[in-house]
């Protein structure tokens, strides 16, 4: 069984609170560091290989947006609520925005949802 790679990228330099979560669900996480991490979410998605990757700002939609410009990545942003990225997943997006929400469940429920619909890698 494989392991759901999902990289973080936080304009603060934060996520190690939904990193957590993800470890948790068993996932591993990579949190990118510095501040405009979210900026470099599809180049660290591209070159591990993840399945999935977050962006954390105040829009929740510049990385995301990059993400998807750049490579391709199915994006959804300005979300605001757990829900909202749990419903993304389960609508096939691989690359999720929020507006910043650095918490353990998030990463949590959102490595459940990817598991629950497409299995592990």
């Amino acid at each position: 069984m494989g392991q759901i790679t999902v990289v973080i990228g936080d304009r603060l330099g934060k996520g190690q609170k939904v990193g957590l979560g993800i470890e948790s669900a068993g996932g591993k996480a990579i949190v990118i560091p510095g501040m405009a991490a979210d900026m470099k979410l599809g180049d660290v998605m591209k070159a591990e290989n993840a399945q999935l990757g977050i962006s954390f700002c105040g829009s929740g939609g510049a990385g995301a947006i990059t993400a998807q410009t750049k490579y391709g990545y199915k994006a959804k942003y300005g979300m605001r609520s757990i829900e909202e990225g749990v419903t993304a997943i389960n609508e096939g997006y691989n690359v999720l925005g929020f507006g910043f929400m650095d918490k353990e469940e998030l990463g949590q429920r959102l490595v459940e949802a990817y598991i629950k619909k497409h299995g592990t890698p």
